[in-house]
């Protein structure tokens, strides 16, 4: 392993601007890729100093925590080795154990992974719709005494990251979300409250909920989580029609959305809605080899 890349690292203070030529990068990459180098979580983490930013010469960077990372090289700087020198000093720099994401699982990632040995574990399907060409929706009925409302700012946070923790505790990103995660991503320019749709049982307990992220004209299903007790109640259903329902009514045209690949129901569920296969994100496992004696 090189052990002589240069690297410029950094854990930005919470709340400090992100540097400009590294959202160049991502847009660069972005519009060259057709899907963002970074997940929104990494990006909350920079943000909020929970994630360093390690750089190779302002055309490579990495997003980088104790047990996982996620990097990009320009578009104009490919096929030059810098993926290959970033790798290595994000692995330098590992401990035992380090979970690489590849988003888009182009042909070279999977290459460079397969040249430093890392495994793929899991694989995180985009899906997306013509909302123009989906199927009719069935109106799949809300549970007697239940509603559907949109969040309140100043009123539902602490109860939605409590069910938000249990409908993925066993999903990494997702179930790791804090309140002050949530506060970051409220003060998003993309975030809408009339677009995040909770549903609350008879007794006005939180049981369910749909996050939208409409940008122009395209609606991504942020998040959906269910009350982990009442699952099997097609509550999904539910929550999926009333996203794309809302979506329609913004004028939305294209919907888009991340799903596990292994999460067979929801792919079933989605499939059924008129979504079909866009791309697929990797996750691969990198272990420290023990050395012999």
């Amino acid at each position: 392993m090189c052990m002589t890349t240069t690297t410029t690292v950094s854990r930005p203070l919470a709340n400090s601007p992100v540097p400009a030529w590294f959202s160049a990068l991502v847009e660069r990459s972005r519009a060259a890729d057709g899907t963002p180098p970074f997940s929104d979580q990494s990006l909350v983490d920079l943000r909020t100093g929970e994630r360093e930013l390690v750089e190779l010469e302002q055309s490579a960077a990495a997003l980088l925590s104790p047990t996982e990372a996620e990097f990009v090289v320009d578009p104009d700087a490919r096929g030059q080795g810098l993926g290959t020198r970033l790798l290595d000093a994000l692995l330098d720099r590992a401990g035992d154990t380090l979970l690489v994401w590849a988003h888009g699982d182009h042909p070279a990632a999977r290459a460079l992974a397969a040249s430093h040995h890392l495994e793929p574990v899991r694989e995180l399907l985009h899906l997306t719709a013509d909302l123009a060409q989906t199927p009719e929706l069935s109106g799949a009925p809300v549970p007697p005494a239940a509603s559907i409302r949109a969040f309140v700012v100043g009123r539902d946070e602490d109860e939605w990251v409590v069910l938000n923790s249990l409908a993925f505790a066993s999903h990494a990103e997702q179930g790791s979300v804090t309140r002050s995660d949530l506060d970051e991503l409220a003060g998003e320019d993309w975030f809408v409250a009339d677009d995040f749709l909770l549903l609350h049982d008879g007794r006005d307990a939180l049981i369910g909920y749909c996050w939208l992220k409409i940008e122009g004209d395209t609606g991504e299903f942020y998040v959906v989580g269910i009350d982990p007790s009442r699952q099997g109640e097609g509550l999904g259903r539910v929550l999926t029609e009333a996203g794309l329902t809302r979506l329609r009514q913004r004028g939305v045209r294209q919907a888009h959305l991340y799903v596990e690949g292994d999460n067979l129901p929801a792919v079933s569920l989605y499939r059924s809605l008129g979504f079909v296969d866009d791309t697929i994100d990797v996750q691969y496992r990198w272990t420290r080899a023990t050395p012999k004696n």
